[in-house]
Parts: C-alpha cells; structure tokens; sequence
C-alpha cells in the first residue's frame, strides 16, 4: 500500500526548517515528528521541482504547489519518451556510494517527461538479465568428462579400533550420454586423485579428449582464468591416456555444470539409500555404491525415454579413446639439487646422477618400483626404487674414473694381488685387514703398499713388509720409510765377516 502524501502545509514546513531556518534534515524531521526519509524525500522532490524557501508569491494557492511537486504523468506514448541510457546507469552503479534512486532522480533532472522510480527498477532489472544469458552447450560424443568431489562424505568404520574416519566421493559425468561413475576414496590428495582418474577410464573402456575438473589444489596448482597451471603429475596421466585436462574457471560452476547435476544425482540415489548401512571397509563401501550405480545408470531419463547406459552405449562408447596398453602408474615429481658426492635424496636414500651434474637441479620422477632423473628433459639416470634409509645406490658409469678404481678393489682382489708380490707382503696385509674393526677401514693401507710396486719393485716391497713384520709394524707408512731409506736391501742373504788376527785380541780360545 503506497505511503499517504504530506499535507501542502507540512510540506511548506519542511522547506521553511530547512532552507530557511537552516536545520539539518535530522533536526527537522525531530521538529515535526516525521521521519528522516521522509524528509529526505521532500526534500529532493523540490529540489527536482526548482523549488526553495521562501515560496514565490503565486504558490500560495496549495494546488499550485501540488501541482508542480506532483506533476501529472505525460501524455506522451512511452515510446516517443525519453529512456535512460542503462549502459552508463549500470557503469555508474559500480562506483561506490552510487544506488538507483539517485541515478534515477539524475534521469528526472534530465527528462521532463521522465517514467516513475518503479519503472526505472524494473526496466533495470530487465536489461541487466539480459547481460550474461547461459550458454547452451552442445556436448560432442566423446569428447568431454566432467569430474569433481562431492560435498557430502560417507564414513568408514575400522573394526580393531572403532576410528570412524570420513571419506571422499568422486563423480565423473560423460557429457553427452550422462553416464555417471562414482567412488569413494579417503582423501582429496593427488594419489587418490590419478586414482579415481585411472579407475574411472578402465569402467568406461576409453578416454575422453578432454577432461574437465574443478581447480582442485591436488590437480591445479594455479587456479588462473586464463592461463591455469597443471600438477605435472596430473598432466602425465592425461598425456598417458591422451586425453586434455581443461579446468573450470574459478567460481564458474556452469562451466561443469554436467558434474554438479552428477553429484547431486549421485547424492540422491546412491549416497541417501546407504546412509543407515554402516562399513567396514574402504572396498566394501566401494561394492555398494557400484551395485548402486549400476541401478543409476538403468534408470529411465525423464524426456528421453532411454537410460544412461543405452545413450552411453549408442553415443559415447563408439567415440571413447582406446585405453593405453597399461594403467597409468602413479609418479610424483621431485626437484633435487645433485651433491658433490654425485647422489640425490630421495625418500632417505641416496640415488646416483653422473659425476658431471655436481651441484645441478635436476627432476627425479619417482614411482612405486622405480626412480627416473631428467635434467633438461633428458633422462640422465634410472635406479630401481630402494626403501633401504641412509644406503646409496650408485651406477659404476656415474663415477669419476679415480672414484671406479677404488671401488673395484674388493678383499678377494687385495688378497691376490697381494699374493703376487709376495708372501710377506701377503702376510702384511693380511694382517692389516683382521687389524681393523672393518676391514674396510684397511682398504687404503693395503691399496697404498701395493702401489708401491710401481716405483720400487715387488722384490723389494715385498722384503720391506718382512722387515716390517719384524719390528711389528702394521701401516703403509712404514714400508714406505722402510723403502724411502733403502733398509730393506738388508734383508738380502748377508756374507760371513773375515776373522781378525791381532796381539790385543784374545779370540775365543782365550775363554776356555
């Protein structure tokens, strides 16, 4: 019901407190009990009329001043009257402080013949849904995938401990024939993310050309409306199945509108008949829904006359992509920097790259069995994946050279070499190696005294470890001194010395 209009005389009031007394429109509406809107609306109506305090004379007959605060509709057809321009009206909304009313009061100033605020509002309102109308997609037969996590959880119950613990439903949606497939998964991470992925190509029997998901963190790392960026891992399992991951754009759910629909189907008839079972099992919960989307995709669809699984049968299988020999096997990718010992952590073991790429970034992709290093794009190293913590696994090609030849001394090699130079350097030896806690730790004396051939002979390195054993030393420092002073000739088979004849000298017939 509209508002019933002020008498002439309150509204000569008004105007009197106001421009003539100086009162703020607070004041006067607390003067003559009114509201402030009220007054505000007065207020204006005059300011739009041309009219101020004091009245001219003529105005002093009421109808005169009704008149021209309430001027007659035109007699103009709406046609031939001015309308606004709601380009500019729905560019100035956007600026802050800017509402309809003054826009339209603005348009009252403009237009003699202007149409009522009512009329301003609805026309607006009109030519704003008229901006942005809803595309209607055509959906090729293979040719997109729509998928996307469900709102709504189920629970799984672990029997030993009683943990309920919530897991996730994925929906994936065909966009031509609507053949749906769902699942349930325990997170929203990337694994369970390819996973769902892998599982729901092996249902269809194909791929689609493209996929479109939700900007989900685990598969987008960037959410951008123009250029959004791909997990790698994601992007690898869409190349392996040939099919375009193409997400939607943020805060577009229209842009997935098939899956949306999907979820709240697979809500309805799946998720709501199982709410009173209780599971026990991830792969027993699985059992269900896929009894129970077996029976969603033979329902009849409404206008159609056919279920899912016939329009998928005649529309989106003959189209489908043939899957790849083998599933996609779930990698991560791994950004590690090469240390000088030529190895790269991964999983707190240790991975071999060639020595060549010492303090390099390189790219480890990383599976359950195996582990690949790319740098540059170039796969530079493959190691079979060891769970073993703090061990290094090392490729003898990945070695410098002076690195490759310590590491092909072993013990049955030190032993034999030894053994050709000599049986006291044998003994030596030997006895170096049981001399360690590990006989490891005595791999580079033994290294140390068999090279020592080179310089000086085994002839002679093998007597200057007799005469070490003599004086029980045990290191290749003291064959090497032994060497270096020319000692270990000694050791050669020594002359009887001549017996002297002389008057001083008693000789050994003196003693008995």
């Amino acid at each position: 019901m509209p508002t019933e209009r002020l008498s002439m005389r309150h509204i000569r009031e008004v105007l009197r407190l106001h421009h003539g007394v100086g009162l703020s429109q607070r004041a006067t509406a607390a003067s003559l009990g009114l509201a402030q809107g009220t007054i505000s609306k007065y207020i204006n109506r005059a300011r739009r009329a041309g009219l101020t305090w004091p009245l001219p004379p003529e105005f002093d007959d009421d109808v005169l001043l009704e008149n021209r605060l309430y001027p007659p509709p035109s007699d103009l057809p709406a046609e031939q009257r001015s309308h606004p321009d709601w380009t500019l009206v729905h560019r100035e909304l956007r600026r802050p402080g800017v509402t309809l009313m003054l826009l339209w009061e603005e348009y009252c100033d403009s237009t003699p013949e202007a149409f009522s605020y009512s009329w301003f509002c609805e026309h607006y309102k009109d030519w704003v849904g008229r901006l942005k109308p809803t595309l209607r997609q055509v959906h090729v037969a293979g040719e997109k995938l729509f998928v996307d996590y469900s709102g709504h959880t189920m629970e799984v119950i672990d029997g030993p401990t009683g943990e309920v613990r919530p897991v996730q439903i994925f929906v994936a949606v065909l966009g031509a024939s609507n053949y749906t497939y769902a699942e349930a998964s325990f997170t929203q991470s990337l694994p369970d993310w390819i996973g769902s992925h892998v599982r729901t190509f092996a249902f269809l029997g194909g791929a689609t050309r493209q996929t479109v998901s939700d900007n989900l963190k685990a598969g987008i790392t960037k959410a951008c409306f123009h250029e959004p960026m791909v997990n790698r891992t994601y992007a690898d399992a869409a190349r392996h199945y040939g099919t375009a991951i193409v997400p939607a754009r943020p805060y577009k759910p229209r842009d997935k509108a098939k899956v949306e629909v999907g979820v709240q189907v697979v809500g309805r008839w799946i998720l709501a008949r199982l709410r009173n079972r209780r599971f026990f099992s991830l792969p027993a919960l699985n059992a269900a829904i896929h009894d129970l989307l077996h029976d969603l995709n033979e329902r009849l669809l409404r206008g159609w006359g056919r279920c899912r699984r016939e329009l998928f049968e005649t529309l989106d299988r003959p189209a489908l992509l043939p899957l790849p020999a083998e599933p996609y096997e779930y990698a991560e990718w791994k950004r590690c920097r090469v240390g000088l010992d030529y190895h790269i952590e991964i999983g707190k073991h240790y991975y071999s790259v060639p020595h060549s790429l010492m303090r390099q970034e390189v790219e480890a992709r990383i599976t359950a069995t195996s582990i690949e290093v790319f740098w540059r794009g170039k796969r530079v190293a493959s190691h079979v994946r060891s769970h073993r913590p703090h061990r290094p696994t090392t490729v003898a090609d990945h070695m410098p050279s002076s690195h490759r030849r310590y590491r092909d001394w072993t013990h049955e090699r030190i032993r034999r070499e030894a053994g050709k130079v000599g049986a006291d350097a044998a003994t030596l030896i030997d006895v170096i190696l049981r001399s360690r806690p590990h006989p490891e730790q005595g791999f580079r004396s033994a290294i140390g005294i068999l090279g020592l051939v080179k310089r000086y002979g085994a002839e002679r390195v093998d007597a200057a470890c007799a005469q070490a054993l003599a004086i029980n030393t045990r290191s290749y420092t003291s064959v090497a001194a032994i060497l270096k002073s020319g000692t270990s000739k000694a050791s050669q088979p020594a002359q009887d010395a001549p017996v002297l004849v002389h008057a001083n000298i008693r000789g050994p017939g003196y003693y008995h």
